[in-house]
C-alpha cells in the first residue's frame, strides 16, 4: 500500500478522473480529493492511495509531469504531516508580537479624546 501526493490539479478535477488516470498503472484503492472546509471547493490536490508500491512507484514515474486539463501534475509518494520539514510560517499572520492590546512596553494606555 502506498500514498501518492497529486499536486496541481485543475480545481475542477473529480475523484473519477483522477481514478481513471491512475488506473492502468496499478489497482487504486482509494482516492482523497482535498477540499476547503468553508466553500467545498477543490483545493488543487489530492492523495491516491495504491494497493501495490511497484505499480505506484511506475504510476510516478509515467505521470509526473504530464498535463490535466492544461496544468502540469506534481505526483510524488506522500509524506506523513509528521515528517515534513517545518518552515517556520503560519500562525499568527497579523497583529504584533504576542502582546494584548492594551500593554504598550509596560505603560498604561491613555485615554484618547472624543473626536467630536
Amino acid at each position: 500500500m502506498k500514498n501518492l501526493y497529486v499536486g496541481n490539479l485543475p480545481h475542477s478535477t473529480t475523484e473519477t478522473e483522477l481514478r481513471t488516470l491512475f488506473q492502468p498503472h496499478g489497482d487504486v484503492e482509494r482516492v482523497n480529493m482535498v477540499t476547503d472546509r468553508e466553500t467545498g471547493r477543490s483545493r488543487g490536490f489530492a492523495f491516491v492511495e495504491m494497493t501495490n508500491a511497484g505499480e505506484a512507484d511506475k504510476a510516478i514515474a509515467a505521470l509526473n509531469g504530464t498535463q490535466l486539463g492544461g496544468r502540469t501534475l506534481t505526483i510524488n509518494e506522500a509524506k506523513p504531516k509528521t515528517d515534513r520539514p517545518h518552515t517556520g510560517g503560519g500562525g499568527r499572520r497579523f497583529g504584533g508580537g504576542g502582546r494584548g492590546r492594551d500593554d504598550y512596553r509596560g505603560h498604561a494606555r491613555q485615554p484618547r479624546e472624543p473626536r467630536w
